[in-house]
């Protein structure tokens, strides 16, 4: 049976992944919702506006929404599809990709209401890096610890047998 942390890492990296396949389409192509796609074509114009940096970059609005949507999809499938390591990868860069969003936020003086969701979801891939991140836990009968190639039970077990002889 699986151990409640790789249940909880395999939901985290579904729920995550197809959240942001979901938000990173929307910022691709109004199919999905013509008011939302239209909403962030609206609040990217006014993101590079309020960084003139990215204009003399020769950054636009439509690149950068094309740019983070294009991103979000991949990691979102990562996230959901691909195991091992990748998904490490990709809820990385969702992660730097959520701060830089708050960043914009920020930026532009939009209410919390408007990057909560954020803020929300930058804590679940931070909790789920957190959990992925974590070695896996041995059952305690079987923890040993190996001194100049001797394996010697840890400390603990060691110290509930000390008053047990051994018969050799």
């Amino acid at each position: 049976m699986a151990s409640p942390r790789t249940i909880t890492i395999i939901a985290l990296s579904v729920a995550l992944g197809l959240f942001f396949v979901f938000m990173g389409t929307i910022k691709l192509t109004p199919r999905l919702s013509r008011d939302a796609y239209n909403e962030m074509k609206r609040a990217y114009k006014s993101y590079v506006r309020a960084l003139p940096m990215l204009k003399k970059m020769g950054v636009s609005s439509i690149l950068l929404r094309k740019s983070i949507g294009a991103l979000e999809v991949a990691c979102g499938i990562v996230m959901t599809l691909v195991p091992g390591r990748p998904k490490d990868v990709a809820n990385f860069l969702l992660l730097l990709l959520v701060l830089a969003v708050l960043f914009f936020h920020q930026l532009v003086g939009d209410p919390l209401k408007r990057y909560a969701h954020a803020l929300v979801f930058g804590i679940l891939l931070t909790c789920r890096l957190l959990i992925a991140r974590q070695p896996e836990e041995q059952p305690p009968d079987k923890r040993i610890l190996s001194v100049n190639g001797d394996e010697q039970p840890l400390i603990h077990e060691a110290a509930s047998e000390k008053g047990k002889m051994k018969v050799s």
